[in-house]
């Protein structure tokens, strides 16, 4: 299953890195796909929206669900 999210406040590539990395750490994410433009993140596996969004969040940036 793939979540697509939005992603915001992200401007260069060490926050594409940092977005990634904290998503691969969420239990239930197989892999994770972040782009700086359009400021978005595929993730893949069974991993909940909500740990998602939260990982995201405490690296400071925002999400939500597409």
């Amino acid at each position: 299953m793939a979540t697509k999210l939005k992603v915001t406040g992200m401007t260069c590539m060490h926050c594409v890195g940092a977005v990634k990395k904290a998503l691969e750490q969420v239990p239930g994410v197989d892999s994770a796909e972040v782009s700086l433009e359009p400021g978005q993140a595929v993730v893949t596996g069974s991993a909940d929206t909500t740990a998602l969004v939260a990982a995201i969040t405490e690296e400071g940036y925002s999400a939500e669900v597409e």
